[in-house]
C-alpha cells in the first residue's frame, strides 16, 4: 500500500484546482479538477489523500482513510515488536561462578532465546584471570552445551578488554512464537499438538555473580 504521511493533506484540505487522481484500486483516472475528485470520493464513501504535493499538478488518491490509519498503526506496533524481537540481550558470568548461579543465568539465557532474541554471553575476568582465557571458554562450551536444544554459537568466543564475549542465537522453531504458530497450524489441520513441558519461571536480574 503506497506510504502517507501523517501531515498530508485529506478532502477540504486540499485547496488545488486541479490534482492527477488515483482510484481506490489504484488506476489511473488522470488530471481531473479537485471538486469533482471530491465528489468521486463522497459517492464512493471514500476520502480524497494527496499523497504527492510535489508533483504538477498534485497527485491524490481515493481511499478509505480511518481504514489506511488503522492498518498503517498496526503496521507500525508490528514493526516495534519485531524490532524488540531482534534486540541483543546480555548476560555476564564470573570466571568463578558456583552451580546454583550458573544454572540461574543460564535459565535467563534460555528465556531470552525462547523469545526470540540473541543473547550475548559475557565472561568476565578480574586481575590476573585474564592471563587464563580458558577459564572463559570452559565456562562458554559449558553454557552452549546446556542450551543446545534451543540455540546455538554463532562464531567462537572473543576478547574485548578484561571481558569474553560469545552470542547465542535461538535455532529455528524452538521460540514461543513459532511453537505457537505449529500449533495453531496443526490444529487447523485437525491434528493434536503434543503440549510442551511446563516451564519454570525465572525472576528478572541484572547482577552478576
Amino acid at each position: 500500500m503506497m506510504n502517507i504521511a501523517k501531515e498530508h493533506k485529506v478532502n477540504e484540505q486540499i485547496r488545488v484546482r486541479q490534482i492527477r487522481l488515483i482510484g481506490g484500486e489504484g488506476e489511473q483516472i488522470g488530471i481531473i479538477d479537485t471538486r469533482d475528485a471530491m465528489q468521486m470520493a463522497r459517492e464512493k464513501g471514500l476520502d480524497l489523500v494527496m499523497v504527492s504535493p510535489q508533483a504538477v499538478p498534485p497527485v491524490c488518491r481515493l481511499l478509505d482513510y480511518g481504514r489506511f490509519r488503522y492498518e498503517q498503526q498496526q503496521n507500525e506496533k508490528e514493526n516495534r515488536k519485531r524490532a524488540r524481537g531482534q534486540e541483543v540481550k546480555a548476560i555476564k558470568f564470573r570466571v568463578k561462578i558456583d552451580d546454583h548461579d550458573f544454572k540461574t543465568k543460564t535459565g535467563h539465557v534460555r528465556r531470552f532465546l525462547e523469545e526470540g532474541h540473541k543473547v550475548k554471553v559475557t565472561i568476565m575476568f578480574r586481575g590476573r584471570e585474564r592471563t587464563h582465557p580458558e577459564l572463559g571458554e570452559r565456562i562458554l562450551v559449558r553454557v552452549a552445551e546446556t542450551l543446545a536444544d534451543i540455540g546455538a554459537p554463532e562464531g567462537t568466543p572473543s576478547m574485548m578488554g578484561m571481558d569474553m564475549n560469545m552470542i547465542m542465537a535461538p535455532k529455528p522453531g524452538v521460540t514461543k512464537k513459532e511453537r505457537a504458530e505449529e500449533a495453531a497450524q496443526a490444529s487447523a489441520e485437525g491434528e493434536t499438538p503434543v503440549a510442551a513441558a511446563p516451564e519454570a519461571s525465572t525472576p528478572e536480574v541484572s547482577a552478576t555473580a
